[in-house]
């Protein structure tokens, strides 16, 4: 019953409107209330949460980011994006996949990412394309964030599944998807550009322009060969490695770019304070919701049912991937991991599916939910900063979002594209 009252509480506020962190913090009070439990353990619980040395992580990535748009550094990127693309059919599009992929190996957000990305290439991209193909290139190349190492969605994935898998197999699980997704952008948005008649865009295709544009971009394409191989290398942890792309990224924007200035640096700290924030709190409200759960044996009930409805686990993954799908049509991603990877982690170790395999469809399904209505974040990132109706932009969008369920239905079907790598590793 206290499950029920909690459950009942937190969809009656969020439907009401209120930020579900705070819905799921009212959720757990009156699940306290009702079971006659301690209400003092409930900040306690809240207060274990977020006293975790890996959720640091995501903060310091944040800044990293915020560092990296402050001191223009994305502009290096894109200019050794155009020189590596030349002149095609759908440069431009090509551009801002690749621009994006960079972006993600340091900032690992989706939205950050489509907030940068969208700011940058915007302006080019209206000159050369409609502005809802330009808005759905810029959305699909900021969701490889969660999805390209350092991925924030798989630091808070992991410390909420517990012991049983680690960031840095996460990590590297992603990093063949990521590969197929951003190829698979590419081609789709050459064939986009083709049906609608777009002129080819870019330069040329010169070596020379290469070598020099290597040259004035390799020190900053150096930051996650740097953080990414020294987490995956055990040199460090992904902590300390975001703390290590804050300081890379301070430095390139004050010496190298010189764009990122002594008065700018509180404004940068602030918006990555604010957007960490919410990911903070999600998690501390979410802590005595997870308490209620195990206390009223939810996870051991709801793996029974389960495992009495089924005894296949790709039964099981079809299941939990069709309620993810729903899920992430409807609920912030963040709310979604905290909320449900402590029920089905467990679970899924019960039928002995692979932890790094099993996390990393967890979150590419909720990843997906961020681009598809109604409540897609990234659709309505991008219609404030293009200044278009969430109509005309999935017009556009559709075919991206269908390509990225498509990568999901691989990794499903082929295990090996997800665990290959990080098993090589030695994860």
């Amino acid at each position: 019953m206290m499950v029920l009252v909690s459950i009942g509480i937190f969809f009656v506020l969020a439907l009401l409107g209120m930020p579900l962190a705070f819905a799921l913090g009212f959720s757990a009070l009156g699940a306290f209330v009702f079971g006659d439990i301690d209400l003092a353990l409930m900040p306690q619980s809240m207060m274990h949460a977020v006293n975790s040395f890996p959720l640091m992580a995501i903060p310091l990535f944040m800044l990293a980011g915020e560092f990296m748009v402050g001191g223009q550094i994305m502009q290096r990127v894109i200019d050794f994006a155009n020189a590596v693309v030349g002149r095609v059919q759908g440069g431009l599009a090509h551009v801002t996949i690749l621009s994006g992929l960079g972006l993600a190996s340091v900032t690992g957000a989706a939205v950050a990412g489509a907030s940068a990305l969208g700011t940058t290439m915007m302006p080019s991209l209206r000159k050369h394309y409609d502005n809802g193909f330009g808005s759905a290139v810029v959305a699909s190349a900021s969701n490889l964030g969660p999805i390209i190492p350092p991925s924030a969605a798989m630091i808070v994935y992991a410390l909420m599944a517990g012991s049983s898998v680690s960031v840095g197999g996460l990590f590297m699980a992603g990093v063949v998807p990521g590969i197929l997704l951003t190829v698979g952008m590419m081609g789709l948005a050459t064939w986009m550009s083709y049906r609608s008649g777009y002129e080819p865009t870019g330069e040329p295709f010169s070596w020379r322009n290469v070598l020099l544009q290597s040259r004035r971009a390799g020190v900053i394409l150096l930051m996650p060969v740097l953080v990414i191989g020294g987490i995956v290398g055990g040199v460090f942890t992904a902590t300390e490695g975001a703390a290590i792309a804050v300081i890379y990224s301070l430095l390139v924007g004050l010496f190298v770019t010189r764009k990122l200035t002594l008065e700018a640096i509180p404004g940068c700290m602030y918006r990555a304070a604010l957007t960490s924030a919410v990911v903070g709190a999600l998690i501390a409200f979410a802590k005595p919701v997870t308490f209620v759960f195990t206390l009223d044996l939810l996870p051991l009930h709801l793996s029974q049912f389960i495992q009495g409805f089924t005894a296949d686990p790709m039964v099981f993954l079809a299941l939990v991937m069709g309620m993810l799908l729903v899920v992430g049509m409807f609920l912030e991603s963040n709310a979604a991991y905290i909320m449900l990877a402590p029920l089905f982690a467990p679970i899924a170790m019960a039928y002995g599916i692979d932890p790094l395999y099993f996390g990393f469809l967890f979150v590419m399904n909720l990843v997906v939910g961020m681009m598809t209505p109604p409540v897609g974040v990234l659709l309505f990132v991008m219609c404030g900063i293009s200044k278009i109706s969430i109509g005309e932009l999935l017009k556009s969008v559709w075919p991206f979002i269908a390509l990225q369920y498509l990568v999901l239905v691989l990794c499903w079907v082929f295990p090996d594209i997800v665990t290959a790598l990080p098993r090589a590793l030695g994860y």
